[in-house]
This record gives C-alpha cells, sequence and structure tokens, in this order.
C-alpha cells in the first residue's frame, strides 16, 4: 500500500485526487493538507510514503517546505504538482529535493503513472521535462533564463514578487537580512535590472514569479 499526503490550497483540487488515487486498490490518501506549515507536523505522526504537493501554498511555499522535509525525512518523496510552468519550477523543485514535477494540466493516467515511479525512489518528468534534461536548448528560452538563477534565488524572487519585505523573506527562509540582500543582488545582476519594479515585470515576463 503507498500511503499519500495532498497539500493544497484549493479544496477542490485535494477532493479531486483524493477520490482518484483511492480508487486504485494500491493507494490510500491518508491526510489532505491546505498549507506548507502543516506538512512538518503531519510528517511526524503518519507513515507517508508520497506527498503530493503545490509550489503556491500559503504560511510556506511548497519548495521551502520541501527542502525542510527532506532535511527531516529523506525516505519521503515529494510529486511537486503545480500549476506553474514545468520548464521553469520542475528544475528548481528536482533541486530542492523532489521526487518529480507535474504540471496541473496532466491527465489522471499521468498523476497515477508519476505516484508509482517516485514511490520506487526513481525520478518521474513529463516527456517534454525529459528531453530539456537530455538535450541542450541552444534557443534563448525560459528555461535558458531560469538556469542562471539558483534554487535560493527563485524562492527570494517569488516572495519578492508578492511584496515581501527582506526581513520577511528572511523570516521565511530562515536565512539572514544580509543573505537576501545578496540574492537580491543577484538577482538584479542576471535579469539585467536596477530596481525591483523592473526584476518583479521581468520575472512576470519570464514566467518565473
Amino acid at each position: 500500500m503507498i500511503n499519500i499526503l495532498i497539500v493544497d490550497s484549493h479544496p477542490i483540487v485535494r477532493t479531486g485526487l483524493e477520490l482518484f488515487l483511492n480508487s486504485k486498490p494500491d493507494f490510500k490518501v491518508i491526510g489532505s493538507l491546505g498549507s506548507g506549515i502543516e506538512i512538518f507536523e503531519f510528517v511526524r505522526r503518519h507513515n507517508v510514503d508520497v506527498i503530493i504537493s503545490e509550489v503556491d501554498l500559503p504560511e510556506l511555499n511548497g519548495i521551502t517546505a520541501l527542502r525542510a522535509i527532506k532535511k527531516e525525512n529523506k525516505s519521503v518523496n515529494v510529486l511537486m504538482f503545480s500549476h506553474q510552468p514545468e520548464e521553469i519550477y520542475a528544475i528548481s523543485t528536482l533541486k530542492a529535493g523532489a521526487s518529480g514535477y507535474l504540471n496541473k494540466k496532466a491527465s489522471v493516467e499521468e498523476i497515477e503513472a508519476a505516484v508509482r515511479k517516485i514511490s520506487k525512489g526513481e525520478l518521474s518528468l513529463s516527456e517534454k521535462m525529459d528531453k530539456h534534461f537530455r538535450y541542450e536548448d541552444t534557443r534563448k528560452s525560459r528555461s535558458r533564463m531560469f538556469k542562471k538563477l539558483s534554487t535560493r534565488e527563485v524562492e527570494v524572487l517569488k516572495l519578492l514578487s508578492i511584496g515581501r519585505k527582506n526581513k520577511e523573506i528572511a523570516q521565511e527562509l530562515d536565512i539572514n537580512e544580509k543573505t537576501v540582500s545578496t540574492y537580491k543582488a543577484r538577482l538584479f545582476k542576471k535579469l539585467n535590472v536596477t530596481n525591483i519594479v523592473d526584476l518583479i515585470h521581468q520575472a512576470k515576463h519570464h514566467n518565473l514569479a
């Protein structure tokens, strides 16, 4: 039996996933949570094999939660299931410890296949993302823009784009304010901007925020 925890801020998404996954004889959804912060206590109390989580979560974003969860529970396999473009966020989430990434446009068959794959300790990516990893894209694309950014830089960028201040970002990511300023300076340089308004504009233009 594969024990699954679903984490998504939308109740209808959680319900739909739960109904589908529980229809499989060897799948059991043992929990359904609405925020990233709730994951830690749940995983401590229950035997979870696979977590299916959105990137954009209230209180604590999915990438930050993922990194912390994997520090405590290396055996838990995490599938990021998000509306965010996979060519941008798949790389970031894999670096943070995810076992797979699936866009919310995926079919139920693809969801089932991904859960089965990562429960065996394998990586699960769409065919499109596999090609991104196997072949170097020589065109100037969003994925090439993204590859310039580290996982932490993406996290800081996402938080800046929703109006978080340096102090708030430092608290959420458990780093000091000086480090946040360093990441911010790197983002300005890498995205070739000189102010926060242009930084956010560039981020949205490249679907990074």
